[in-house]
């Protein structure tokens, strides 16, 4: 297959990456490929590279070496030649536009309403028509089951429902893949069932999504792929039957048999 059909086959296409803070190298050279309209579930100690890798996906972080591409398209440099120029934070902006991105803590801006946290980045960094982006996020609150909150602040409302509110965020965007670092790891345990009833949706409806999570039992439910992540490589990755039942590597044993 040629590069431009492999750019075109994959959603996210990483190859080579090294990344590291100071001395402590964090990412030790990852290639990872996940397919439109898959799953990818990414697990991992605490520590193994899982959110940084997440971060590069879309140039929260940089990489020091290696490239990344979202639909075909470099994430955060133009090539010239051999060179890679970084680009422009209104072009990095851009491209952030089309990646949705659903954090831990849930980073909703607490002084905009749920209505407005959803229509905030269509309208500014898309430029795209506010009564349109209205009349769609509403559609999306009703989705996530949040739509009789939509004047009221995060403050207001529960973890749960603060992160549901994140993911119409994201959707609201209409991005071609949808990040996820740990979305349910700062939830109350009664509220993680809500959380990843929405992710389940998505899923079923063919979104391409990348997740960080602990969440064995739904990794095994949702996943098309599952990462192994240890001390910045992937280890092992495969359907979810290979790796969580039959891994073949020792750490990825070692770290179900903590987990499970």
């Amino acid at each position: 297959m040629t590069g431009p059909e492999v750019q075109a086959v994959h959603a996210v296409d990483v190859r080579g990456v090294h990344k590291s803070f100071g001395a402590l190298e964090v990412l030790k050279g990852v290639d990872l490929t996940v397919r439109q309209g898959e799953v990818t579930v990414i697990l991992g100690p605490s520590g193994s590279g899982k959110s940084t890798l997440l971060r590069t996906l879309n140039h929260l972080e940089k990489v020091d070496r290696g490239t990344i591409r979202i639909d075909g398209e470099l994430v955060g440099y133009r090539r010239r030649g051999s060179v890679l120029r970084e680009l422009r934070d209104r072009e990095i902006l851009r491209q952030r536009s089309k990646i949705g991105f659903v954090f831990q803590n849930f980073n909703l801006f607490p002084h905009l309403t749920v209505l407005e946290n959803v229509t905030e980045a269509p309208v500014s960094a898309q430029r795209r028509d506010r009564t349109e982006v209205t009349a769609e996020a509403r559609q999306l609150l009703d989705r996530v089951g949040v739509a009789d909150k939509a004047d009221q602040y995060p403050k207001q409302l529960s973890g749960g429902q603060q992160q549901r509110v994140a993911i119409a965020r994201a959707l609201a965007l209409r991005p071609n893949v949808i990040l996820f670092d740990e979305p349910t790891s700062a939830l109350d345990p009664e509220l993680v069932g809500e959380v990843l009833d929405v992710i389940r949706d998505l899923a079923g409806a063919g979104a391409t999504l990348v997740i960080v999570t602990h969440e064995i039992g739904f990794a095994r439910e949702v996943a098309d792929t599952v990462v192994f992540m240890d001390d910045g490589v992937i280890v092992e990755q495969g359907p979810p039957r290979q790796v969580l039942d039959h891994p073949t590597h020792d750490r990825t044993r070692a770290f179900l048999s903590r987990v499970l």
